[in-house]
């Protein structure tokens, strides 16, 4: 057997193990949330504000207020909860857009947890009575909560011990509209921030090596 010396160069590269390095990182942005959540707040009280503005500028306006305060009170309520909705979706699509590029499950992911988010706060600062612009914000939830409340006609007397069944029936109906209203107002605001968070995904570049 001989052996010829030949340079390093013309020898093959041997084949190895390659391994394939994960590059981990969380799924959910704390950051991105906080600012959608702020945003949210934000465009939240400002149509609310315009909303209650149009809402009194048109009974000062009227001939009649006391007959119209009815059809004023319920359309403030329903603008209530379309800017509700309305906010949502810009806190959705500003969270989306402050994460960077992800894909469209960490886009959905993160703008369910906004609206986790606002609606934790918004029971937390109702229950705690907190003032200012974030109790106001949270405070409207509840107003329409009463507002459908008093829609239906539920007015809970004195003597609570004492209700006569035709009292109780109509508050058990004025509370299960008011249960009923709040969970498909949930349901339709969640959809709001995941619509907001999915258009406001930027999916992440892909670098081809020539």
């Amino acid at each position: 057997m001989s052996y010829v010396n030949r340079p390093i160069d013309d020898i093959p590269p041997q084949p190895g193990v390659v391994t394939k390095a994960i590059d981990y990182h969380d799924s959910v942005r704390w950051g991105p949330i906080i600012s959608g959540l702020v945003v949210a707040l934000a465009t939240y009280l400002v149509l609310n504000a315009l909303g209650g503005a149009l809402g009194t500028g048109f009974l000062s306006d009227s001939g009649a207020p006391r007959s119209n305060a009815d059809n004023v009170g319920t359309s403030v309520g329903i603008w209530s909860i379309i800017s509700l909705l309305i906010s949502l979706f810009i806190g959705g699509w500003f969270t989306s857009r402050a994460c960077g590029p992800i894909n469209r499950s960490i886009a959905l992911l993160n703008g369910t947890i906004l609206w986790a988010t606002v609606l934790a706060l918004s029971a937390w600062l109702v229950a705690s009575g907190v003032s200012g612009a974030f109790g106001i914000a949270a405070s409207n939830a509840g107003e329409v909560i009463n507002q459908v409340q008093q829609q239906g006609g539920v007015n809970v007397p004195a003597n609570a011990p004492n209700v006569s069944a035709n009292e109780a029936r109509s508050l058990a109906e004025g509370a299960t509209k008011a249960l009923w209203s709040f969970f498909f107002g949930s349901l339709l605001g969640l959809i709001a921030a995941m619509i907001g968070a999915s258009a406001g995904a930027r999916t992440p570049r892909t670098h081809h090596s020539t």
